[in-house]
């Protein structure tokens, strides 16, 4: 798909790249499978695919895919850079004027800046890149973060765009706020605008340029094969020759001795002046830059270089991002298997003890046994049906009991929404108990139209037939007499045909009643919406990329 170039600003030849349809296609496909990705369960890897899956869709959003599809556009650098590090003292003084705000506050940049000739402003002004942040444009003045805001905007959701003719047509920059903010939204921000750039401009100072961050996103760069340059800022005249040295030999060390470096002297607009450097002081670097995207050949090694280094590093990073997909579908499965695994045994036990009569218990056999001299129809079915609820009330508490210990074991049940289960026992006692008068309402309209086809001289009272069949089903052999007594009553097809029909009518309530309560238990996992399909997709949307290739 592209030509890696000789080293940049010796380029002997072109570099295109190929925006074939076909090509953007299968990118596309490949961004949307990778914004589709979810890693929701608190897994070892889980924060680092999620940072992961944002870093890449911010490279494809802001960068590769606009990039492809216009690579006329301007060459953009982006200026970051630990705290301090005299960033948006550099990109004025790239431009000759005051475009972004420099001072002793830190962090000074909140907003970030972007900056290009007035004959690229259409570029920027819409959608292209960096399509999340609001775009504000303000004509030349000085303003403050705080006169650009609209209310209710988040300052640090807006990109302010400025022109200046001091800067040639088809370069822009763009002045990032601090990649080590302790505002972790500056942070992310900075780490997203770094995303959309055709160079990366690091910024680092005398006194900080062995500090881990700014260390890290250089071998980050390096990873992505990125456009690169470094600035050693803020010198001191007696050991610029010291600390280049130094600077240098731990470029060399990283395997980025042949990038592009570029010193600037402290001064004392260094610090809280007015924010400008001398023309002198950013010379070279700037003319580094001019050089690089008015020159077609550098230009075009530019913009291949960076494409090339995200497209390749896609060979890695989706696999990875498949892996983490498995990972969590692997473990909602654990958890969705112990739910199943207790509630199946719970309905197991609960099958056993209707079939043994364990209902038939307790005061429901003290009444059965006071029936029908010392107890009414009425009151036998509220004993078997408060029986009843509460052997299926304990079947759903032992269930949530054994997933409760067996979800103990699995880190990826410390998510939030497994934690918070949003339900208490007496609830699930009222769904239960809801459920069981309902089988009960059936089964007297069952007895009811079973009474009705009798002779009206053998007449039988509905209720009574009901507490029978009730006994009966629920007693098993405890509650033989229940049966003959119904058959007396009924006739023994009646009687059998009125027990089929009942205990169809139990099994499909027992079945909804553990079912529903089992999807209850899964219903936040669910909602957690891990499937196994993204690994493959994101697989499968790499492979056709690859091909395409």
């Amino acid at each position: 798909m592209l030509h890696k170039s000789p080293e940049i600003g010796h380029s002997s030849h072109v570099v295109t790249l190929d925006v074939r349809p076909q090509l953007l296609d299968a990118l596309s496909a490949l961004r949307d499978r990778v914004a589709a990705a979810r890693f929701p369960l608190p897994l070892a890897g889980a924060p680092r695919a999620r940072a992961n899956r944002d870093e890449l869709l911010a490279q494809l959003d802001d960068y590769l895919v606009p990039r492809l599809r216009q690579p006329e556009a301007p060459l953009l650098a982006v200026v970051g850079g630990s705290t301090g590090a005299g960033k948006s003292t550099l990109v004025n003084s790239l431009v000759g004027r005051r475009i972004s705000e420099a001072g002793v506050l830190r962090p000074t940049t909140r907003t970030p800046v972007l900056v290009c000739h007035p004959e690229d402003h259409h570029w920027f002004s819409g959608m292209r890149v960096l399509p999340d942040l609001t775009r504000v444009w303000v004509p030349h003045q000085e303003p403050s973060d705080d006169d650009l805001l609209l209310p209710g905007q988040d300052s640090r959701r807006i990109l302010r765009i400025e022109t200046a003719e001091t800067l040639p047509p088809g370069l822009a920059l763009l002045d990032a706020p601090d990649i080590d903010s302790f505002v972790a939204d500056n942070r992310f921000l900075a780490a997203q605008l770094l995303c959309a750039a055709d160079i990366w401009v690091m910024v680092t100072t005398a006194a900080r340029y062995a500090d881990a961050i700014p260390w890290h996103l250089l071998r980050t760069a390096k990873e992505y094969d990125a456009t690169l340059v470094t600035v050693l800022d803020r010198v001191p005249h007696q050991v610029v020759g010291e600390v280049s040295r130094q600077y240098a030999a731990l470029l060399t060390k990283a395997g980025l001795g042949h990038l592009p470096r570029f010193t600037v002297p402290e001064l004392p607009e260094s610090a809280w002046g007015g924010g400008l450097l001398p023309a002198t002081a950013v010379a070279p670097l700037r003319t580094w830059l001019v050089e690089h995207a008015q020159d077609a050949a550098a230009r075009n090694a530019v913009m291949a270089r960076t494409a090339y280094g995200v497209l390749d590093s896609l060979k890695s990073r989706m696999p990875e991002l498949a892996g983490a997909a498995a990972a969590q579908y692997a473990a909602a499965l654990r958890l969705t298997s112990a739910v199943e695994g207790a509630y199946d045994s719970e309905y197991t036990r609960v099958r056993g003890r209707l079939q043994n009569g364990s209902v038939l218990a307790g005061d429901a056999l003290k009444r059965w046994r006071a029936f029908p001299l010392d107890c009414t129809a009425g009151e036998l079915l509220d004993a078997l049906m408060e029986s009843l609820a509460a052997l299926l009330v304990c079947a759903v508490t032992a269930a949530d009991e054994r997933v409760d210990e067996a979800w103990r074991r699995e880190p990826a049940a410390a998510a939030p929404v497994l934690l918070d289960r949003g339900d208490s026992p007496e609830t699930a006692e009222h769904r239960i108990g809801m459920a069981v008068r309902r089988w009960r309402r059936e089964l007297e309209e069952c007895a009811e139209e079973e009474v009705r086809q009798l002779d009206r001289r053998a007449a039988s009272d509905p209720e009574t037939v009901a507490a029978l069949v009730a006994t009966a089903l629920l007693g098993a052999r405890r509650a033989r007499t229940a049966g003959e007594s119904l058959a007396e009553r009924l006739g023994a097809h009646g009687a059998l045909r009125l027990r089929d029909r009942a205990g169809r009518l139990l099994s499909e309530y027992l079945d909804r009643v553990m079912h529903n309560e089992r999807e209850r238990r899964l219903a936040p996992l669910d909602g957690l919406d891990v499937h196994v399909e993204p690994q493959a997709e994101l697989i499968a949307a790499l492979s056709v990329l690859q091909k395409e290739r």
